[in-house]
């Protein structure tokens, strides 16, 4: 008996201390479950602070990476949902399971760390954000690690907008949806028909990426042909394009030259009409009549003479 208690024990140990044993990774202690469980405690800090209901509360996060919390009935959140939680759109009909009194979403946006904590396949890539929509019991806002509810949408769909997606070149592959569970195993699908918007029947973690394979390789470049033309013109052809430039140059040259002159011309025409009218005007005014300067007021003016024509009385006239 002695002996096959340490033949058990010795199995045992052995089992326990197997490679396969210690060298597999438990889920909670991957980096991404670790990220959640640091998200949630930042989310329900910031909420403690001040808790009501309906509000959403920003918590503080690592550099890039938000947090937010939203505390709802659950009786509230199935019969009218919420419909703009920053990119979420939850419709009425939405449960958390097992049910919970009230329950706190963590809305989480990690922006450039996606890829570090939700590493895609092999080929493809991400065009936006990872966003994550996780559940807890509100029942204890100073709890820390707690287990995730399950978000399920009974009727509608949840939709996720994406805002900002990274533009592809057109022909290009089309954009998928895809949709991470608690174990970070991705799940493809198409997105609706705006192209940014993703569909969805449970919270976890979404994004829009590309299979970047898929894209096609650019055609090869044609292969150089026996005889091509020369680009370059001979000797000849170079002298025929100087001789017309030459030709071109003279003739703008020419075309200055003779409307300068004509300009010229017009100007001295001018000029001597100008001169000639003065000479007559001079001229009149020699042979004229002097009229004699009078102080009229505070003005000097003309005055002439004598009369040429002399006055007649009216009464003159009827005699």
């Amino acid at each position: 008996m002695g002996f096959l208690a340490c033949v058990c024990l010795l199995q045992l140990l052995s089992l326990g201390s197997s490679p396969a044993a210690a060298q597999q990774p438990s889920p909670s202690t991957s980096p991404a479950r670790a990220l959640d469980a640091m998200l949630q405690q930042q989310a329900y800090e910031a909420l403690a602070r001040r808790p009501r209901t309906g509000i959403v509360y920003n918590g503080t996060a690592p550099a890039g990476v938000a947090v937010s919390a939203l505390r709802l009935r659950s009786g509230s959140l199935r019969r009218r949902g919420f419909a703009d939680y920053f990119q979420f759109a939850l419709p009425a009909g939405v449960v958390a399971r097992p049910h919970v009194e009230r329950a706190v979403l963590v809305y989480s946006d990690l922006g450039n760390l996606s890829e570090r904590y939700y590493p895609l396949p092999p080929g493809y890539a991400y065009l936006s954000p990872v966003l994550g929509l996780l559940a807890y019991d509100a029942a204890n806002l100073s709890a820390a690690g707690l287990p995730e509810l399950s978000i399920v949408a009974s009727e509608t769909p949840i939709l996720v907008t994406f805002s900002n997606v990274r533009a592809l070149p057109s022909g290009g592959p089309a954009p998928r949806c895809v949709w991470f569970d608690l174990d970070g195993a991705p799940q493809f699908r198409d997105p609706e028909a705006s192209g940014n918007v993703c569909a969805a029947y449970r919270g976890g973690h979404f994004s829009i990426a590309v299979n970047s394979s898929e894209v096609a390789p650019p055609p090869p470049p044609p292969a150089p042909s026996a005889a091509i033309a020369p680009l370059i013109p001979d000797t000849g052809g170079r002298a025929t394009g100087n001789s017309q430039a030459w030709k071109i140059a003279g003739t703008v040259v020419g075309s200055a030259a003779a409307l300068g002159l004509m300009a010229s011309a017009l100007l001295c025409l001018v000029r001597y009409k100008r001169v000639k009218k003065l000479e007559v005007m001079e001229r009149n005014s020699e042979v004229g009549e002097t009229l004699r300067m009078a102080q009229v007021g505070r003005a000097q003016a003309p005055v002439a003479l004598w009369t040429r024509t002399q006055p007649v009385i009216e009464s003159e006239y009827a005699a």
